[in-house]
């Protein structure tokens, strides 16, 4: 109303455009900067004295949230800013929220796999009665943050957010695995001794395993070894949050595009089990088998591109020593004119 005199600020706009580090550019960044950063800004500028300026973060902020570099960015401006509101001795709080379970908001884009990715890291949703609760505890703290959550430790799985980590109490059964497969070599330790083919099989399982909990599934009999993973619905962030799970649960330091590079879930387990070998083991008999013929090796390939699937010199000495080709397409990304 006009000459009605502001005496308190509750700044809720937001705005999400999610995706992984690498496709954030700057008019995306931009876009969920503004309606937060901007507007905080502007409003701290242009209202006067106030009993309440209280902002409505994230706790993506806090805790990190797959595929929203930039969305966690803008609410750590807010967590930070009501810092320096404070400093300044005027009233600030920013709410660090956790996910509400009314519908019609930003929570609307969120389908099953990503309710079951807040789940693992022990974030359950608030209903609207205690998230109004909620909000008043918050503000009669009287402090600068506060992270009003709904928290499931007992949903807590795989790689937990270091700030929640504490809270975790004894893991048993699969989780004691996962959470104790941390130390580089674990998979190679948990195959050492095996026969061949029952390597195989273990490491398939375990990538089954790992995808069907991405994915949602209740058993890993769900996921088909050669069903791709694109056409099972995978996609950028689904696709890390697997690499992250796989890193934990073999030791080993896996690149971003696994999936990518490795489109199946067999063709992934293979990929594992010749990493983890070639970290526990040199191919010793593969190099002895190729040093002891008296015929021509070829190797052909082409700058520091490995030819098809090979990764490493020990892969190209497996490929070799196996009798196998790796006839790979023409590079698409060189900018030539073919």
């Amino acid at each position: 109303l006009s000459g009605t005199p502001v005496t308190a600020v509750v700044h809720t706009a937001g705005v999400l455009d999610d995706g992984v580090i690498a496709s954030l550019t700057p008019e995306r960044m931009e876009k969920v900067l503004r309606p937060k950063v901007d507007a905080v800004l502007n409003l701290h500028e242009l209202t006067g004295e106030l009993a309440a300026f209280v902002m409505f973060s994230s706790v993506s902020g806090i805790l990190g949230s797959a595929g929203q570099g930039n969305y966690a960015a803008a609410n750590t401006f807010l967590d930070a800013f009501a810092e320096s509101r404070r400093a300044q001795g005027l009233p600030a709080t920013s709410l660090a929220w956790g996910l509400w379970e009314q519908g019609g908001g930003m929570a609307d884009r969120l389908d099953q796999a990503d309710l079951t990715r807040l789940k693992r890291v022990g974030l359950a949703p608030i209903a609207v009665d205690e998230g109004l609760r909620l909000f008043d505890a918050a503000l009669a703290l009287d402090r600068a943050t506060v992270a009003p959550l709904r928290l499931d430790l007992g949903g807590l799985q795989g790689t937990v957010p270091p700030v929640l980590r504490g809270l975790r109490g004894p893991v048993r059964g699969t989780a004691r695995r996962t959470a104790r497969s941390a130390p580089k070599g674990a998979l190679g330790e948990r195959l050492a001794g095996l026969p061949a083919a029952e390597r195989e099989h273990v490491v398939l399982d375990l990538v089954r395993g790992e995808v069907a909990a991405v994915l949602g599934h209740s058993s890993a009999q769900a996921v088909q070894p050669e069903h791709a993973f694109q056409d099972a619905g995978f996609d950028s962030l689904t696709s890390v949050e697997l690499r992250n799970r796989l890193n934990a649960a073999t030791g080993l330091r896996l690149p971003a595009t696994l999936v990518f590079d490795h489109p199946t879930p067999l063709a992934l387990s293979r990929f594992l089990l010749a990493e983890t070998l070639g970290v526990q083991e040199r191919p010793d008999a593969a190099v002895a088998a190729v040093t002891g013929t008296d015929e021509p090796i070829a190797i052909v390939g082409m700058a520091c591109r490995f030819p098809g699937d090979v990764r490493s010199p020990e892969d190209l000495w497996r490929l070799v020593a196996s009798g196998g080709d790796a006839i790979s397409g023409f590079p698409e990304d060189r900018g030539w004119d073919v």
